[in-house]
């Protein structure tokens, strides 16, 4: 019989419960409480732009209602392709409202990552950005997308903001002309339905809300299954564990983080919505934007990642800018260096708390203590209702002592029901409710946790994932290249750097500055490699498996790093 000792227990804040009930609910009874609750409470604000709670409950169910008219039956999967504004979050509750998935898409990807995400859900309902349609339109014909819902950024920004962002996109670039027709709509035509009424779908709480697309343990990204429990779960267990104390309807928060990211879609989105939180919605990570936006909106609490931390540290003339308003801050997406800490926390006085969490577990699994012992360099405790344990990394059938290395093992109410359309990869990382992370790390005494490496190779760059299996593949079909390893190397800014190492065909040249077009054309800009260093071969184990740790291991063993071609 299993027996966890739960060393953590006592290093949790004297407010917090040690066990927590989760009501029945799912995500769109946050928005209808907050909405009855505070109906003239400000829910978002976007450029200039003010939405009550009453005012985006009824957009809601306007869109919630349309799509129900165009067909969008429960079950069926809505993609949805958007920078962080309204229409990312009408369309999110409205799609859940009705029984519908989401499909949280980035919307850096291009046609090839479209393709894969979409064709994988089976989304034949996408709502989009205008800006986007050609990349769309490159795809749709071999995807079963029945339907496509195209919004502008325009659709929601203020007088006189919408006329002047039209004159400025006019002069710098050729608009797209968008076929709007039957099968592609305007978003604008869905809140301008003059009936509405409230679809017959019945909800549950074990009805999947969301894929949230990620690499899992190996190859392309998959969708990971995550329910309303799971999500109205970690929402409840974040509040109650970090928020203590918090009154609903009097928060402000920063949505810097892109809501199609684990992250920030539960952490910022969900978690501002149940908490009837004021969500300031920024369109791109502008560190500009985001120093102006503290400063004039006063946010409560801030969720970034490193790189902002970073970046709003380096501020010029920060020192001048009050930051006091901020009571909280979450960093998570990799290792936050001490010296940032106390920086931000000296101009803020508030504390960080570095977290760590995946896709898998609907954003939040550890996290230090809000005012007890905080660890430098440590994720922190199992958060509360969670259960986490170190198995031997080789066999996964031995639990660790504290102190050793060994992979990390996570249980809880918000861990995913499984992948999407792949039984076997399921059952390899869920073990009797279990979930294998991939990731390497320890547990000290007293219960927190270390990540001491990626067993499954995944490279996080300023919060976002990148596979090097996915960047690797689209090199190798360079007709040049004859094989390749991609690796992640520490980065002061990013967190950590994709970089490219290359074997060419006998006789081939090239350069890194080609090899990193050749990529854009085919991966989002964060996933084109940093750099591209050329060797006559890579290290491989006597079965020719491609071992990415020595490689890494030696370039980090370098004295000095030979100069790498790069444009």
């Amino acid at each position: 019989m299993e027996i966890l000792q739960r060393p953590w227990l006592r290093f949790y804040d004297e407010d917090v419960p040690r066990t927590l009930t989760y009501d029945p609910v799912t995500i769109p009874d946050f928005l209808r409480t907050s909405a009855r609750r505070f109906p003239r409470h400000e829910a978002l604000v976007f450029m200039g732009r003010r939405i009550t709670y009453a005012q985006l409950h009824h957009m809601v169910e306007r869109v919630a209602y349309a799509l129900s008219q165009l067909g969008v039956r429960k079950g069926d999967r809505v993609a949805i392709m958007l920078p962080n504004c309204p229409q990312t979050v009408i369309a999110y509750y409205a799609a859940l409202s009705i029984g519908a998935v989401a499909v949280l898409t980035n919307p850096l990807y291009v046609e090839r990552e479209l393709e894969h995400q979409w064709g994988e859900a089976g989304t034949e309902t996408a709502v989009v950005l205008d800006l986007l349609w050609p990349r769309v339109a490159a795809v749709r014909t071999r995807l079963p997308l029945k339907r496509i819902i195209v919004t502008s950024i325009q659709d929601f920004l203020p007088f006189p903001k919408n006329v002047l962002f039209v004159l400025q996109r006019r002069r710098q670039e050729k608009r797209a002309r968008i076929p709007y027709g039957e099968s592609v709509i305007p978003f604008r035509a869905l809140l301008t339905r003059s009936e509405v009424h409230s679809p017959p779908v019945s909800l549950s709480p074990d009805d999947l809300a969301c894929l949230q697309f990620t690499g899992g343990t190996t190859g392309l990204p998959k969708g990971a299954m995550l329910t309303h429990r799971n999500l109205v779960a970690n929402v409840y267990q974040i509040r109650a564990f970090l928020m203590q104390g918090h009154v609903e309807g009097q928060d402000r928060v920063v949505g810097i983080l892109p809501l199609f990211h684990v992250y920030g879609m539960n952490g910022v989105m969900n978690l501002g919505i149940h908490l009837a939180a004021t969500i300031v919605l920024l369109p791109r990570l502008d560190i500009k934007m985001l120093v102006e936006a503290i400063r004039d909106e006063r946010p409560t609490f801030f969720l970034g990642v490193p790189s902002l931390f970073v970046a709003v540290n380096r501020y010029p003339g920060i020192e001048r800018i009050d930051l006091t308003c901020i009571k909280g801050c979450f960093s998570g997406g990799a290792p936050l260096p001490v010296d940032v800490i106390r920086s931000f926390e000296a101009k803020t006085g508030a504390r960080i708390m570095e977290a760590y969490g995946l896709s898998e577990t609907s954003s939040v699994t550890h996290v230090n203590p809000r005012r007890g012992l905080r660890k430098y360099g440590s994720v922190g405790v199992p958060i509360l209702g969670t259960d986490a344990k170190i198995m031997d990394a080789e066999t996964g059938t031995r639990e660790l002592p504290p102190g050793e290395v060994g992979e990390l093992w996570v249980k809880g109410p918000q861990v995913m029901i499984g992948y999407w359309n792949h039984p076997e990869e399921t059952a390899q990382v869920l073990v009797d409710g279990w979930l294998r992370t991939g990731d390497l790390a320890r547990m000290d005494e007293d219960g927190y946790f270390y990540i001491v490496e990626r067993k499954k190779d995944l490279i996080v760059t300023s919060g976002l994932n990148v596979y090097p299996r996915e960047v690797e593949d689209v090199l190798r079909q360079h007709p040049k290249v004859h094989e390749v390893a991609v690796i992640g190397l520490p980065d002061a800014l990013r967190g950590e750097k994709v970089v490219a190492y290359v074997v060419l065909k006998p006789g081939e040249q090239t350069t890194a500055a080609e090899l990193r077009e050749y990529c854009r054309a085919r991966l989002a800009p964060y996933k084109v490699p940093r750099m591209v260093y050329f060797r006559e071969s890579l290290p491989m184990s006597p079965a020719g498996k491609l071992l990415r740790r020595v490689l890494r291991d030696e370039i980090l063993a370098q004295q000095q790093a030979p100069s790498p071609e790069d444009d």
